[in-house]
């Protein structure tokens, strides 16, 4: 039976995915918001670097401030929640909240990938196409892909919660500490078409791009093995960067649904760790990745905090 406010009508869902609580709530609230301003810090410094300086107004450096924003979105999408759960006697949110969250957690996660793709087709037509990269990669063609990217998986997901919203709940009680596919075990009857329909949106917005990026970035290896050792230089200066993130945050993403599949196999303190791992680990590790191993923004955050001191 759902926990109903019959005054106001609103339906309440309990995050059961807390564990000892009571004991260590402080520790986690420290760590936690300590994460979180260091999320929001190195994103936003180096969107800003991106933005100030001219000669990072290329569509390489475009896509990664996009990736960095699409970061602090998708953690400002958990973040402040968490903090009022840690000190909260009950951890609850109201239904619609949980919608809301189901909806940006998995639009900005297949965002991701749709940059990432983004970035992986920039950098063939650079190596591969140099002659062609100004034609090609036009102001017209960033702003299309960059809209694309949020924009198609925003539609594809907010189907999928829409519907959602009509089914019958049996249960108020959420085996986690925010809202993501875990959702599914609140209904009282499992939805076949909205199964395949997540498959669906999970291909299109997830495995093709996958694909595309391993096929583009193939090319590009090809194409640079052939070429002189300034051009082979310049591929790994570049590509090293993008495919660690996708590695990084495909294992995140596999790791997001093996929980929820084995929820009950494990135990609660561990499963809690590692949805706080998943919702730290990616967006942290993004600005460090590109700002140490992307030469230009590194001269940059040299001299921002040289300047600093």
């Amino acid at each position: 039976i759902c926990l109903m406010e019959p005054r106001f009508n609103v339906t309440y869902i309990i995050l059961g995915g807390y564990a000892e609580l009571q004991k260590y709530r402080y520790l986690y609230f420290v760590i936690m918001v300590t994460a979180y301003l260091l999320i929001i810090f190195w994103n936003t410094c180096i969107v800003c670097l991106i933005i100030v300086h001219k000669n990072l107004h290329e569509p390489m450096y475009v896509f990664i401030a996009a990736l960095l924003i699409n970061s602090i979105f998708y953690s400002t999408n958990i973040y402040p929640k968490l903090f009022i759960d840690f000190l909260s006697k009950r951890q609850i949110i109201f239904y619609q909240a949980c919608l809301f969250q189901i909806f940006a957690f998995y639009s900005l996660s297949c965002s991701e990938f749709l940059l990432l793709a983004a970035m992986a087709y920039d950098r063939y037509v650079s190596i591969c196409k140099p002659l062609q990269y100004p034609s090609i990669m036009t102001r017209k063609a960033v702003s299309a892909l960059l809209v694309s990217a949020w924009l198609i998986p925003a539609y594809h997901v907010s189907v999928s919660v829409i519907l959602s919203s009509h089914r019958r709940l049996c249960t108020n009680t959420l085996n986690g500490i925010y809202c993501n596919n875990a959702a599914h075990g609140l209904y009282c009857v499992s939805s076949v078409a909205l199964s395949v329909y997540g498959v669906v949106v999970l291909f299109n917005t997830g495995i093709f791009p996958m694909l595309f990026i391993v096929f583009t970035y193939t090319k590009i290896v090809i194409i640079a093995y052939k070429s002189c050792r300034e051009v082979r230089k310049r591929a790994a200066q570049t590509c090293l960067p993008h495919l660690l993130v996708l590695f990084n945050y495909s294992i995140l993403f596999t790791y997001d649904v093996f929980i929820v599949k084995l929820e009950s196999d494990i135990p609660r303190t561990a499963k809690l760790l590692m949805s706080l791992q998943i919702i730290t680990y990616h967006p942290l590790c993004n600005p460090l990745i590109y700002g140490l191993k992307m030469k230009a923004i590194l001269v940059h955050l040299k001299k921002f905090f040289s300047q600093s001191k």
